[in-house]
């Protein structure tokens, strides 16, 4: 999906399982352009660097957490939508989530259909492109 007459819309997947971000990039590719991060340092360092539109973190990886890398990022990008997503969505970590201005936070498992609504959501909503909802029923 491109921004109309601009580059393609950029995710960055943050997650220490690399067989999930696999997952999330067969969802995903060839409609976004795609960057991977095993960390959230490397998450940070990707954001710092490039130019990308969303970022989706794992909440459990080594050293900074989804959350904290999320705090950082929104410091250096305060409109960049990012997606939480976790095995243990409590209601805490959904509050802390919602303070630190993540744009959701997703429950695993994540149903294909679930992760595609949001992104298309937080995209439409933060870069106003009504017409990235055209795309949600092509992923069938």
């Amino acid at each position: 999906m491109r921004r109309p007459g601009c580059r393609p819309y950029e995710l960055l997947i943050a997650d220490d399982d690399t067989q999930f971000r696999q997952t999330l990039r067969s969802i995903f590719e060839p409609r976004f352009e795609l960057v991977e991060a095993g960390s959230g340092e490397e998450a940070i360092d990707i954001v710092q660097e490039r130019q990308v539109d969303l970022v989706m973190l794992d909440m459990h990886m080594e050293v900074l957490t989804g959350l904290e890398t999320l705090r950082i990022v929104k410091s250096l990008q305060s409109i960049l939508p990012c997606i939480i997503i976790t095995a243990d969505a409590t209601d805490d970590l959904r509050k802390d989530a919602e303070e630190a201005e993540a744009f959701s936070v997703l429950a695993k498992p994540v149903t294909k259909s679930e992760v595609v609504t949001i992104v298309s959501h937080a995209i439409g909503e933060t870069y106003n492109d009504p017409d990235i909802m055209n795309w949600t029923g092509s992923l069938n």
